[in-house]
C-alpha cells in the first residue's frame, strides 16, 4: 500500500513562495506518474500539474503555467511543486496523487493513490 505525505504548506503573502514536498511510502516510486491537485472551499478538486514516472515529462493546468514547477527525486521517493508568484485565487488545500503507470494523467479519476493534503493560504 503506498502511503503518500505532503508538506510545505502555509500562509503567505500574494506574491510569495512556497515548496511543497510529497513523500511516497510503501511501493515502488519510480515507477509511479504523480500529480498535484488542489481543491478550493466549496469548489471540486481540480488538477494542478504532473510529471512522468522518469520525470522527463511534466504537464501544468493553464492557470499555473510560468508560476509553478513540478520536479521529482526519485532516489528520495519524493515529489515537489514550487509555488512562485501566489496569488489570492491559489489558496486551497493541495493534494498529492500517485498512479500505477509511468505516463501523466490530468483527471483525479486516474490516480490510485492520495495524500492528507496540505493548506496553502495566500493573502491579499
Amino acid at each position: 500500500q503506498v502511503q503518500l505525505v505532503e508538506s510545505g504548506g502555509g500562509l503567505v503573502q500574494a506574491g510569495g513562495s512556497l515548496r511543497l514536498s510529497c513523500a511516497a511510502s510503501g511501493g515502488t516510486f519510480s515507477s509511479y506518474a504523480m500529480g498535484w491537485f488542489r481543491q478550493a472551499p466549496g469548489k471540486e478538486r481540480e488538477f494542478v500539474s504532473a510529471i512522468s514516472a522518469t520525470g522527463a515529462s511534466k504537464y501544468y493546468a493553464d492557470f499555473v503555467k510560468g508560476r509553478f514547477t513540478i520536479s521529482r527525486d526519485n532516489a528520495k521517493n519524493t515529489v515537489f511543486l514550487q509555488l512562485n508568484n501566489l496569488k489570492p485565487e491559489d489558496t486551497a488545500v493541495y493534494y498529492c496523487a500517485g498512479r500505477g503507470a509511468y505516463s501523466i494523467a490530468t483527471s483525479r479519476y486516474e490516480y490510485d493513490y492520495w495524500g492528507q493534503g496540505t493548506q496553502v493560504t495566500v493573502s491579499s
